[in-house]
């Protein structure tokens, strides 16, 4: 019996088919499409969801349901001593903090990571948290190293269209209409709690190469390791897979082969960017 579960949700792009694989369980995260329930990679797939999307479907976001959050905790308790849950990063969501609230009752059974991480960093924690366990480090342990290291970590995002920014209400229409028609490609950044303005560019090209060079300099200024030895970087995208693979070819190029995963963006940033992004991240190797 394993000791401590591992529990993460869908905001960190593993699919149901992969938390077999590395027995790591997901909580599904629900949608509202037409004022109907969908769970990501349940009932609602990457294809499907941007199907609804191209045809103007109303689509929104929510948090887990508190019963199916204590559910889990629950079942996975029958056969664990102890839980460690990484919901999405607090700056993002409401989740973490309702998360924390519910674990109180658990007498200490429940760890909750407030490591503030999304995507292939989100996921990428779930990665260590699993390791760490099989080691055999307490659920404490575990949320303790994993919120230590919560800031080794960077996203940029090149965003193809500001429709669904201006849906969102993350930017006015008046700031959507100008970028629109100065075919703005904005840059955007997570690092820690919430998703930023980080730049501007004409043409994707241009926002590759802002990208490239921000993650040149986070290895450097902020990680203090120029060649990435010890970090892990990713490509992400929303529904934009041909042009991820081209952005693979090119980082590898800018950072000495290393090798890049490529992982579609989960849906509920998918929701707030629209297809046509792309995104380069990076996650540091654990300090213990």
């Amino acid at each position: 019996m394993s000791k401590v579960a591992i529990l993460t949700d869908s905001s960190s792009g593993i699919t149901q088919a992969e938390a077999k694989e590395f027995d790591i369980t997901v909580l599904p995260m629900p949608f509202f499409i037409n004022n109907e329930t969908c769970y990501e990679g349940v009932d609602l797939t990457q294809e499907i969801f941007y199907q609804k999307l191209a045809q103007g479907v109303d689509i929104s976001t929510s948090m887990p349901v508190v019963g199916d959050v204590t559910d889990t905790w629950d079942r996975l308790l029958e056969d664990h001593d102890a839980v460690v849950y990484i919901p999405l990063s607090s700056g993002l969501s409401s989740s973490c903090e309702t998360a924390m609230m519910l674990a109180q009752d658990y007498d200490g059974k429940v760890e909750v990571v407030n490591n503030q991480r999304v995507s292939v960093t989100m996921k990428q924690s779930a990665l260590d948290a699993k390791q760490l366990a099989d080691e055999g480090k307490s659920a404490k342990e575990i949320k303790d190293i994993l919120e230590k290291n919560r800031f080794e970590s960077s996203i940029y995002i090149m965003v193809d269209t500001l429709t669904y920014l201006k849906k969102g209400g993350r930017i006015t229409p008046a700031a959507a209409a100008l970028g629109t028609l100065l075919k703005l490609k904005p840059v955007l950044q997570i690092q820690g709690e919430k998703l930023d303005a980080f730049a501007k560019a004409r043409t994707i090209k241009q926002a590759k190469t802002i990208m490239m060079q921000a993650m040149a300099d986070d290895f450097e200024k902020r990680f203090n390791d120029p060649r990435g030895e010890h970090i892990h970087l990713f490509v992400a995208h929303t529904d934009n897979q041909d042009a991820a693979e081209e952005f693979q070819k090119e980082l590898s190029e800018r950072f000495s082969g290393k090798t890049i995963e490529i992982q579609a963006l989960p849906l509920n940033i998918a929701c707030h960017l629209g297809p046509g992004s792309l995104a380069v991240a990076c996650s540091c190797e654990l300090k213990r």
